[in-house]
């Protein structure tokens, strides 16, 4: 028999999340829902630098403590040592893997909420006190929100409270207006090729799974019309991995009507900045994606790995979806399953379309 859930009503809440942007978006909206349930709830969120990097300064976290992966077991400890001393009336135990599990079991806690024994891979279970009840499989942000309603918080419609700050805006004001140099002190390349007053567009390259990634010639083929027929100027944005730089070059190599901005790797504070200066975003789905999504920055997301009714838009942008992960007229379920070799299916007209009625949309 399963324990009986307490209800907040405010406190010292921590926060087990640590990895991927995309996820650390979707958890925003419980901690919006949290301080107005309860303004003194104080939140400690637990997570690796890059999440940390995008929740720096936002007003709803109010303390992070950074778990750094690359340091192997060594991470742990330390971790237990910016845990030592604090503790905690309840935990948020929202990632599954075997990792956050043994993060979860460091900290002091008497209610430790975590999923269902049927959504708790790697044995998670084990490190939980309390669970959510078990629920049909629905988008992700629905299934976050299903641990604040476990704990009697009221949602409604989702905030995320997300936006770059002066120093990520003025960093992506450079970039874009030419004035932004490189790591050897030379101009960007791209940032004086176009003139000011025209469209930006934002092509996120590629996320560390290739499956899910869009052909980089296509997005070179995309953004050749798109200059020719809006005078667009186009910025490509992502990090440092190797496979985002490889696609980042194809496309510069294989673009003809005039050079992309290369904005690749100037942190997350600064892709902030970019994502909101962009009129539009082409994206597979990825951190930057939903990004965009809480910043209400139209996105034209490409899905044909993933599932985009458990993964895509979260209340916007519907309408500039390409779903190439279900068959014509194919009515799928919400889950969790890939499907491969399907982001081929996506062509150059599909997306310019939703870009340009994206655009519209901005007039």
């Amino acid at each position: 028999m399963s324990r009986p859930i307490p209800r907040w009503t405010g406190g010292r809440m921590a926060v087990v999340m640590m990895s991927a942007l995309g996820d650390a978006v979707h958890v925003l909206p419980l901690l919006d829902a949290l301080k107005r349930h309860a303004p003194a709830t104080h939140v400690t969120w637990i997570l690796q630098p890059g999440p940390a990097q995008l929740v720096e300064g936002h007003p709803h976290v109010d303390d992070r403590l950074i778990f750094r992966r690359d340091k192997g077991l060594r991470a742990y400890g330390d971790l237990k040592s910016q845990l030592r001393g604090r503790s905690f009336d309840m935990v948020l135990a929202l990632q599954v893997y075997f990792k956050a599990g043994l993060v979860t079991s460091l900290i002091d806690s008497p209610v430790k909420l975590g999923f269902d024994f049927a959504r708790a891979r790697d044995l998670n279970w084990l490190f939980t006190t309390h669970r959510i009840p078990p629920h049909a499989p629905q988008h992700v942000q629905d299934q976050y929100f299903e641990f604040i309603e476990a704990i009697g918080v009221p949602h409604g419609e989702p905030s995320w409270n997300l936006a770059p700050d002066d120093s990520g805006r003025a960093a992506a004001r450079a970039i874009i207006d030419g004035t932004g140099l490189d790591s050897v002190g030379a101009p960007l390349v791209g940032a004086l090729s176009n003139a000011p007053g025209t469209p930006l567009i934002g092509f996120v390259v590629a996320t560390s799974k290739p499956e899910k990634n869009w052909m980089p010639e296509r997005y070179a083929e995309l953004a050749d019309r798109l200059v020719r027929e809006r005078g667009a100027r186009i910025v490509l944005l992502g990090g440092t991995a190797p496979i985002e730089r490889a696609a980042a070059d194809t496309i510069l190599a294989a673009t003809k009507v005039a050079k992309p901005i290369d904005a690749m790797g100037k942190g997350i504070r600064t892709l902030l900045g970019l994502l909101e200066a962009c009129d539009v975003v082409v994206s597979s789905d990825t951190g930057p994606y939903h990004m965009c999504v809480a910043m209400n920055v139209p996105a034209v997301g490409l899905y044909g790995y993933t599932n985009p009714k458990r993964v895509g838009p979260y209340r916007r942008f519907a309408d500039l979806v390409i779903d190439a992960y279900g068959d014509p007229g194919e009515d799928y379920p919400i889950s969790m399953a890939y499907r491969h070799h399907r982001m081929r299916r996506i062509t150059v007209e599909a997306v310019r379309e939703k870009v340009l009625l994206a655009l519209e949309s901005r007039i």
